[in-house]
C-alpha cells in the first residue's frame, strides 16, 4: 500500500499536476506574488509521499498483515460511495440553494455569478466538506453521532478560514468548475 501510494503520489507531482495546471506553485504577476494552480494539488501529493514513505517501513515489519477480506472491501465501497455521494452534493448544493432562494423569493440569481461572494461560495464546500467528513467518521466509528458532525464542521470552517479568508483571488472547490 505504501508503495501504490508513492508511486502515485509521484505521477500526480511529475506529470498530473504539470500537465493539468496552467501555472506554477506561486506566481508572480506585476511584482504581486499570487498561489498557482499548481499549489493545491502539489501540497496534497506531497502528504501523500509522506503517508506512503511512512507506510512502506511500518508495513513491512508489522508482525499481522492483514488479508483482503469482504468486510474490508464493503469499508472500502462504503467509504468510495460516501465520497461520491459528498462531491455530488459539493457541486450541486450552491446551485440548488439559488435555485429554492429564486423560486422563493422570485428573483433571478445567477450562482456562476454569486460564486466568489459570501456567502454564496461556501454553501457547496461546507454541505459537502461536512457531509464528507461527518460520514466518514460515522462509517469509521459505525455509527452516526453529534461529535462526528461537530467536529466535521470545526474542520470545515477551519479549511475555509485557512484557505479562503487570507487570498483573494482563491475560489474554494467547486467554484471554480461551476
Amino acid at each position: 500500500m505504501g508503495l501504490l501510494t508513492l508511486a502515485f503520489a509521484a505521477v500526480a507531482l511529475f506529470a498530473w499536476i504539470p500537465l493539468d495546471t496552467q501555472t506554477g506553485i506561486i506566481e508572480k504577476v506585476r511584482r504581486q506574488v499570487a498561489i498557482g494552480d499548481a499549489l493545491a494539488p502539489s501540497v496534497a501529493a506531497g502528504f501523500l509521499i509522506l503517508g506512503g514513505g511512512l507506510l512502506v517501513p511500518v508495513e513491512r515489519n508489522a508482525e499481522h498483515q492483514p488479508r483482503v477480506s469482504l468486510r474490508g472491501l464493503g469499508f472500502t465501497a462504503g467509504l468510495l460511495a460516501i465520497i461520491c455521494i459528498s462531491f455530488v452534493a459539493m457541486r450541486y448544493s450552491g446551485p440548488l440553494v439559488i435555485w429554492i432562494v429564486n423560486s422563493a423569493q422570485g428573483g433571478d440569481l445567477e450562482y456562476r455569478l454569486l460564486r466568489d461572494t459570501a456567502p454564496w461560495k461556501y454553501i457547496g464546500f461546507f454541505i459537502g466538506g461536512t457531509l464528507l467528513i461527518s460520514c466518514a467518521i460515522s462509517l469509521v466509528e459505525g455509527q452516526v453521532s453529534r461529535k462526528a458532525l461537530f467536529f466535521s464542521v470545526l474542520a470545515v470552517a477551519a479549511m475555509i478560514i485557512i484557505y479562503d479568508v487570507p487570498f483573494d483571488d482563491l475560489l474554494l472547490p467547486p467554484n471554480g468548475d461551476v
